[in-house]
């Protein structure tokens, strides 16, 4: 009788110690559980609320789901939803080769300096963003830096219009957006190729491989995830853009080179405050990324 309550004692102890871990494991991430509900989750459900409304302050009136038809008739939206998708299919494809082009070149073991070109091209991602944009503006400029050396290459014969100018205001954008963010993504990529085994192309060399064959059929393999990872990433932030349009072109010439995000800004701040139409046209960014990041895991082949 004894050796059964003892056999029975003994079987509730590994169940019992399971339950204290779990216990201790659900407590230590409780703090992250409620941070993330009351900072992210809360947010976005005030957020979908506030965009049934329209008004501002406490002056908010029920409307519905009339914000949302009112985006379809809304040309300045529609002109920033365009150039915002112009700026997300131009600009985060021509990052990602740069930086899959600049992490191949700079794992190189024979090259020399490698540690300064490192730095040379990943700092542009650490600079102030208002500096840059700032600085960009004035290389842009009618009598800037970038007419000057190209008038005197005798590559045009006039100074271009970058800033006043509807195309070439988004090729700026474009420039300056890129010139930031590539040497960002070339570290993942970077610290990616350090875990391959040199080996692999070395073998590829040997059975002939030209440097364009390694390029597309072993490194681009190997860095399918992180290559996964970081447009994923580079998609949510050139459609939360923001910083480069306000500081370099505000948004101009017209409404040329405006985003989503700036006119997010303009809704709230600029023009006649309604808050609610602006909550709703937040949400268009939701929906985008989740669109967006759902094409991205299809074309990847990621089946989980």
């Amino acid at each position: 009788m004894s050796q059964s309550i003892n056999t029975t004692s003994n079987q509730k102890k590994p169940i019992l110690q399971r339950l204290k871990r779990n216990y201790i494991g659900w407590l230590f991430i409780l703090l992250s559980i409620i941070g993330i509900s009351l900072f992210y989750f809360y947010p976005m459900i005030q957020a979908f609320l506030l965009s049934l409304q329209s008004g501002m302050g406490a002056n908010l009136d029920y409307v519905g789901f009339d914000n949302y038809v009112r985006l379809f008739n809304d040309p300045t939206f529609i002109t920033a939803l365009t150039n915002t998708v112009l700026y997300l299919l131009i600009q985060v494809p021509v990052m990602i080769v740069l930086a899959l082009i600049f992490s191949v070149l700079l794992n190189d073991p024979t090259l020399k300096f490698k540690g300064f070109f490192r730095t040379a091209i990943f700092l542009p991602a650490v600079t102030s963003l208002v500096a840059y944009a700032v600085i960009f503006k004035y290389l842009f400029g009618n009598n800037g830096l970038v007419n000057d050396f190209l008038i005197n290459l005798n590559l045009i014969s006039s100074p271009i219009a970058w800033l006043s100018d509807p195309f070439w205001a988004k090729v700026t954008i474009i420039i300056a957006i890129t010139w930031r963010w590539t040497g960002y993504n070339m570290i993942f990529y970077l610290s990616a190729l350090q875990n391959v085994d040199r080996s692999m192309y070395e073998a590829a060399r040997i059975d002939g491989a030209s440097a364009f064959q390694q390029f597309f059929f072993i490194t681009i393999p190997l860095l399918k995830p992180i290559i996964l990872f970081t447009s994923i990433v580079s998609t949510i932030g050139t459609l939360q853009l923001f910083d480069e349009v306000m500081n370099i072109t505000s948004g101009g010439p017209g409404n040329s080179t405006m985003t989503i995000s700036m006119y997010i800004y303009n809704l709230s701040f600029e023009y006649t405050p309604d808050f609610g139409y602006a909550a709703t046209v937040s949400y268009v960014i939701l929906i985008l990324v989740v669109i967006l990041s759902f094409i991205q895991f299809k074309v990847a082949g990621d089946k989980e």
